[in-house]
């Protein structure tokens, strides 16, 4: 696997990331509490550690060629999203102030339920990653799959980071503004979470 399969993938990595989805509204929130930011965003980098390391060791392949398996995982993850979403619509944050101050743990937890239950994300890894690994190259193909898995996750840091760092910023000290957006964030979460449940049971 040569740098420029692991720069083609970094390019449509970082497209993927950039488009709006349960990981900018979990980040947004976060943002807005404050001093949940950086472990909220590395609860989301471990749940995508954790996919990775499932399709590197093939199971991921199997959960996908089982449609009990896959619905059970949608459905969860579906679920999980609806959860969330409505927590922070009933509790929407506050800039400047943090209503689980000393709970990281807790925004950890919820980061890595946000990704690591993602279907989607699930199935984007499945799709991607083996096309970009090289069957005959030095490297096995549980290697090529980790190293791919670290570029994005190393991205997911970086875009998040900056995503709850810039909502915290830009929101210090406008109140409304805050709820707000912090309710537009958990409504997305529930739409989106609502999305793959019916997907999956109307399918």
């Amino acid at each position: 696997m040569g740098a420029g399969s692991v720069l083609a993938f970094w390019t449509i990595a970082l497209l993927l990331i950039a488009v709006p989805g349960p990981d900018w509204a979990f980040t947004i929130g976060a943002g807005l509490r404050g001093r949940s930011v950086l472990p909220a965003v590395g609860g989301l980098v471990t749940g995508y550690a954790a996919i990775t390391l499932v399709v590197a060791a093939g199971v991921g392949a199997l959960v996908a060629g089982s449609p009990a398996a896959l619905t059970a995982l949608t459905l969860v993850g579906g679920a999980y999203l609806i959860w969330h979403g409505a927590t922070t619509l009933a509790h929407p944050a506050t800039a400047g102030a943090d209503p689980e101050a000393g709970t990281g743990r807790r925004a950890f937890l919820r980061g890595m339920g946000v990704s690591g239950l993602n279907p989607k994300g699930l199935l984007i890894f499945l799709a991607l990653l083996p096309q970009f690994t090289d069957p005959d190259g030095s490297w096995p193909i549980a290697v090529q799959i980790g190293v791919l898995g670290l570029t994005f996750m190393a991205t997911c840091w970086v875009w998040y980071l900056c995503l709850g760092t810039l909502t915290r910023s830009v929101l210090k000290g406008a109140p409304g503004k805050t709820r707000l957006i912090s309710r537009l964030s958990g409504a997305a979460m529930i739409g989106l979470g609502a999305y793959l449940v019916l997907d999956r049971v109307l399918a």
